[in-house]
């Protein structure tokens, strides 16, 4: 189950923390909802995987944000927020548990 949390957090985090950009023209604003929603993701996945793959989440989630800005350029920037995003869930659902 907190993988699906978790998941849930690092979703809300990068869409939201778009979403909050985009509606109050407020980057940091923005970009504070993303820290804050990584900063949770990354607690869960370090509590349910361990640190170093928190760590990899986390640079993922850190990644995807950067990636977002230079392919909204190519494909608009809803659609580049939904397509890093999604990577970061699978990504999440697959690593962030451990293997049993």
């Amino acid at each position: 189950m907190s993988r699906l949390f978790s998941t849930a957090v690092a979703v809300a985090g990068l869409t939201g923390g778009y979403a909050t950009s985009r509606a109050t023209g407020n980057r940091p604003l923005g970009g504070a909802v993303t820290a804050l929603a990584g900063a949770g993701a990354f607690s869960i996945w370090r509590k349910d995987a361990g640190t170093g793959r928190a760590l990899a989440l986390t640079a993922l989630y850190v990644a995807a944000l950067g990636g977002s800005h230079p392919l909204a350029k190519n494909m608009g920037p809803w659609t580049a927020v939904n397509t890093v995003t999604a990577g970061v869930a699978v990504a999440s659902l697959v690593l962030g548990g451990r293997g049993k």
